[in-house]
């Protein structure tokens, strides 16, 4: 079965066009450098706006079936980030450990990480992701935490997702 993964990039500069959206292209070739397995992608750009966060969240889930969604901006502490709120609203159970992961790893890079208010959730049969907006820290993040990712969405009867063991090492328990 081809996974589906939804990149939505959070900004009210790229989604008027006045600014080049660079986190979504980031994340999508972070995915086709370390995916093995098939998959195909749904992108959005949209403005830092929390309705229509949670709406295309619940699109990207609900409607068109995607078992990943990776966010990219909206995670800092200016007045228009609501993308961390726009994920929990949506989600029926949080996962902090992801957002405790990639602080972590940002903060061996630059000391404003510990302003990122990144987290993940689930929703249905998906995991949201909130990544932040600098594409070298797009792909620092996910290097650390899609180790995990693969597992949790098996955990939720999610598609089976497969990464290049040279780019990724994806943990899975062994089976008794």
């Amino acid at each position: 079965m081809k996974a589906k993964i939804g990149f939505i990039t959070v900004s009210d500069r790229a989604s008027r066009g006045e600014y080049e959206d660079l986190g979504g292209p980031a994340m999508m070739a972070w995915f086709k450098r370390v995916l093995t397995s098939e998959w195909e992608a749904a992108s959005r750009v949209i403005p830092d706006e929390q309705a229509g966060i949670e709406a295309t969240i619940k699109e990207l889930a609900d409607d068109k079936g995607c078992c990943l969604i990776v966010t990219t901006g909206g995670t800092g502490p200016a007045v228009r980030d609501v993308t961390p709120e726009a994920t929990e609203n949506v989600c029926e159970k949080m996962m902090p450990g992801f957002g405790e992961l990639m602080r972590q790893e940002s903060l061996k890079f630059v000391p404003t990480a510990i302003l990122s208010r990144q987290t993940a959730g689930i929703r249905g049969k998906a995991l949201i992701i909130n990544l932040p907006g600098k594409p070298s820290a797009i792909d620092d993040c996910l290097n650390a935490v899609f180790p995990a990712v693969p597992y949790c969405i098996d955990l939720f009867g999610g598609v089976y997702l497969e990464a290049d063991p040279d780019e990724c090492k994806v943990f899975r328990p062994k089976k008794k």
